[in-house]
């Protein structure tokens, strides 16, 4: 019997450098750890097939997980198809950095079922890119984006980040301006956060970052010229043309269950919010023991469900449903918020349409305070 439909997330803990501002599970490796890591991670997949778990997206993240070989991929896919049942039209995506990849990997990439490709760019400006720590310019991104058009691939997603060191308005503009040339289906836009543990962190002080103004700005503008040129924005930081939005994010966004695969990766599973182990040894040691892998499981209480549909729910341009709440819950929204909308509808932070909630465009500039409002004491 099929339970219900996954998204299926598959954690690739390579890169060939740390960016500067990275604080992802991530590092380099040599390719025979590379191997050896795709090995364990086909244990695991198989470990669900008796679960017959039917996924309709499929996300290869990282790291970099274009770093695999051509032939770790298609086995990989290949694993997934066995353990699991992947519907017809899944959305199926690899992140990749632009320098490692080319044409025959990219087709290779394609042949395997792979049909979105995120490419993480960040900035069309190669003197942001270095102080970033990227390890690609403008023009390689530029040939691998080509490449990837070559080689089928009828859904790309580029990925940006604003407010970096020594970028102005004028510069952000003009990544904006080349990226919306090459027409792609899908622009991620987001800030730069400062996290511990990373290279930026360690030289803050140092940093010639943008004021809280222009970073403003900054943001107004992405909306303005993507919204301009076609895109819609469907969540905070997210941009697609019609029937591009990424299905998969979508699914965390909206409280959905998905399984995630390999060293760290996060899972939400029948109500329940789990991790494989961030260590390396202990993953390998137990890839093929379901049991073994789950590290902090924590049950989602009625309160922390109704708190993420509403703070995750609200980061989607559409906002929330009151009938969805009251069926999911049942309980109505204001009786479990009392005053909280309709205090915020009256700031012009949030907006009610029919029985959707949703943030006014003063509302994303203060979203996070928004959302702190929707936790509850337990």
């Amino acid at each position: 019997m099929i339970k219900s439909k996954k998204g299926l997330y598959l954690h690739i803990p390579f890169c060939v450098k740390k960016c500067n501002y990275c604080d992802f599970l991530s590092a380099p490796a040599a390719e025979e750890d590379r191997k050896a890591y795709a090995a364990c991670l086909k244990k695991e997949i198989l470990a669900y097939r008796s679960a017959e778990y039917e996924a309709d997206t499929v996300f290869f993240g990282g790291g970099t997980p274009s770093l695999l070989s051509a032939n770790s991929i298609k086995e990989l896919m290949q694993t997934l198809h066995t353990a699991f049942i992947i519907e017809e039209t899944a959305e199926i995506t690899m992140e990749c950095n632009p320098e490692t990849v080319d044409k025959e990997k990219l087709c290779a990439m394609r042949k395997a079922g792979i049909n979105r490709i995120s490419f993480g760019l960040q900035s069309a400006v190669d003197r942001e890119l270095a102080l970033l720590g990227r390890i690609h310019n403008y023009e390689r991104f530029l040939r691998a984006y080509y490449d990837a058009r070559e080689a089928g691939f009828e859904n790309i997603s580029i990925d940006l980040m604003s407010a970096i060191p020594e970028q102005t308005e004028s510069s952000w503009e003009e990544t904006l301006k080349k990226v919306i040339d090459l027409k792609p289906e899908h622009i991620s836009a987001y800030s730069l956060i400062i996290e511990e543990g990373t290279v930026f962190y360690d030289r803050q002080k140092e940093l010639m970052l943008p004021d809280e103004d222009t970073e403003r700005q900054m943001y107004h503008r992405t909306k303005e010229l993507l919204q301009n040129a076609g895109y819609a924005r469907y969540e905070i930081s997210n941009y697609a043309r019609p029937g591009f939005e990424s299905r998969h994010n979508l699914k965390y966004w909206s409280g959905a269950e998905y399984i995630g695969m390999g060293q760290g990766a996060s899972s939400l599973l029948g109500g329940i919010r789990f991790h494989n182990p961030y260590d390396g040894r202990r993953y390998r040691e137990s890839c093929e023991n379901l049991t073994a892998l789950r590290c902090e499981e924590e049950r989602l209480t009625k309160t922390a469900q109704m708190e993420e549909f509403c703070f995750l729910g609200l980061r989607r341009m559409k906002g929330i449903s009151e009938e969805e709440f009251r069926e999911l819950f049942g309980r109505k929204l204001a009786e479990v918020y009392p005053g909280v909308v309709e205090g915020f509808v009256e700031q012009g932070l949030l907006a009610k349409q029919g029985e959707w909630i949703f943030l006014t465009e003063k509302g994303t500039d203060v979203s996070n305070r928004i959302f702190a409002e929707f936790l509850l004491d337990e």
